[in-house]
C-alpha cells in the first residue's frame, strides 16, 4: 500500500494530534475505509498510541476497518423514514443486491448500511449513495436506483415543491378579519 497520500493528509494538518479525528476522516474518505497500515502511520506521525487511534476508529460508526464498496448505500430507518416505509426499502435493496445490511457485494461494487437518521426527515424516506441523497424513495424506486448505479446511469429524483412555509408569503390583505 502506498502511504504517500496518508502522509500528505497528516502534513496538511501539521501532524497535530489535536486534529486526529479529522485526519482519520480524511483517510477514510481517501480509501473508503481505514487501512491498518494507515492507522499505524497516523499513530506514529501524530505521536499517539496505536490503541488510542483504534479506539477512535472503532468508536465512531462513520469509520470502517473493512473496505467498503464503490457505492455505499445507506437506507435511513430513523423515525420519519421508518413510518414512511424505510424497512420495506431496505428489504428491496437487500433483495436487489443479494446482501444484507452491513455487507458488501462480492464484486466490491456496493456496500449496504441501515442507518438511524441522516438528518433529512422532510425528504424521507431517503437513501444516501455515498454522500448523495435520493429522496422520497419507495421500494420500487430503490430497486431501480440500484440497477441504474450498477449500469453507471443514475437519474436524480426530483424533489416535490417546497412546503408553503418555504415559499413566498401569501398576501392576506384582502381577507376580512375574523369575528
Amino acid at each position: 500500500m502506498n502511504l504517500d497520500r496518508v502522509n500528505q493528509i497528516i502534513n496538511g494538518y501539521g501532524a497535530d494530534r489535536a486534529v486526529s479525528l479529522a485526519v482519520l476522516q480524511d483517510i477514510q474518505r481517501e480509501y473508503n475505509y481505514l487501512p491498518r497500515e494507515a492507522l499505524e502511520l497516523a499513530a506514529g506521525r501524530l505521536d499517539m498510541p496505536l490503541g488510542e487511534i483504534y479506539r477512535m476508529a472503532t468508536f465512531f460508526t462513520a469509520f470502517s476497518l473493512q473496505p467498503k464498496g464503490e457505492y455505499v448505500c445507506k437506507v435511513c430507518l430513523g423515525t420519519a423514514c421508518h413510518v414512511r416505509g424505510g424497512a420495506r426499502i431496505l428489504e428491496a435493496v437487500e433483495r436487489e443486491l443479494d446482501i444484507k445490511a452491513g455487507q458488501t457485494t462480492s464484486d466490491g461494487k456496493f456496500s449496504l448500511e441501515a442507518v438511524r437518521c441522516v438528518g433529512a426527515c422532510a425528504l424521507g424516506p431517503i437513501v444516501m449513495v455515498n454522500e448523495e441523497p435520493h429522496a422520497y424513495m419507495t421500494p420500487d424506486k430503490a430497486s431501480k436506483l440500484i440497477v441504474q448505479l450498477a449500469a453507471g446511469k443514475v437519474e436524480r429524483v426530483e424533489a416535490p415543491p417546497a412546503p408553503r412555509s418555504a415559499r413566498a408569503p401569501i398576501d392576506l390583505s384582502s381577507v376580512p378579519p375574523a369575528g
